[in-house]
Formats: structure tokens, sequence, C-alpha cells
């Protein structure tokens, strides 16, 4: 990184040098000149780009997010219990702030969860399950920035 960092500079620097060619030069010499500069930047430019990394592109669990009838409950974003009746907002912004889980039944543990909340959540504790938290994913969980 500090070797591009200085031959951007030393780059930078060359273009404003004064030239050893007579000031009169044709508009060609000019031409091939720019292109020639901009030739060898471009394959500095491309030499000096890191090797890929091995990004995650998939998430194999992104079906729990809220795509299926299943929740992911460490995962998953607050507007995902809208379709579950009596989840949203109440039980299910307290389980989004809670957390991670290592089962379903740790839900039961949140302070503050009304027997109200406890039913529900109860009724449809087979719409849940638990998977590793996602770094990429529990950081929107109360807010993913999505508005009607």
């Amino acid at each position: 990184m500090k070797l591009a960092v200085i031959a951007a500079l030393v780059s930078s620097a060359a273009a404003f040098a004064p030239n050893a060619q007579p000031a009169a030069q044709t508009a060609l010499n000019a031409e091939t000149d720019r292109r020639a500069f901009f030739g060898a930047a471009a394959a500095f430019g491309a030499a000096a780009l890191p090797i890929a990394a091995n990004a995650k592109v998939d998430y194999e669990n992104v079906a729990y997010l809220g795509g299926s009838q299943i929740i992911d409950l460490n995962n998953a974003n607050v507007r995902s219990y809208l379709r579950i009746q009596g989840m949203y907002p109440n039980a299910a912004g307290k389980i989004v702030s809670h957390g991670p889980y290592k089962s379903v039944a740790d839900v039961y543990n949140i302070p503050g969860l009304s027997q109200a909340e406890k039913d529900v959540i109860k009724k449809n504790e087979s719409r849940f399950t638990v998977k590793e938290p996602a770094a990429e994913y529990v950081i929107d969980r109360i807010n993913n920035g999505l508005y009607r």
C-alpha cells in the first residue's frame, strides 16, 4: 500500500516537472506522450491492485431473514415479524434488542417480556429458529433503513 502511495505521488510530481524536450512540440508528439504516460499509469495501477479476497457472496440462511415462514432469532430484522400476528412491534422489538440466543427457549428469559408477549411467542414457537449470528445481518436487526 505504501508503494502504491509513493508511486502515485512520484507520478503526480513527474507530470509537473520541466521536460527536456523543446518547447515547440507538435500535437502528434504531445498525444503520444500523453498516451504513453496514461498507459504506463494504467498498467501500474492494475499491477498494484491486491488479489481479490474470498468474499462471502451468498448467505446460506438468507431464507430465515424474513423470506420464509421460519425466522432466525439471531439475524432477522424487526420487520420480519410483521407477518406474525401479535409479534410486531412490542415482542419483536424486545427479541431483536436482546440476544444472541443459543436456543429458541432463551427468548422467554428476556427481561420485561409480558405474559401476553410470551403467549404469542409460545403460539408461534415452531416458526423460529436459531442460527449462528452473522455480523452482516446482526448490525441491521433493529433498523435496516427501510421505511414506508
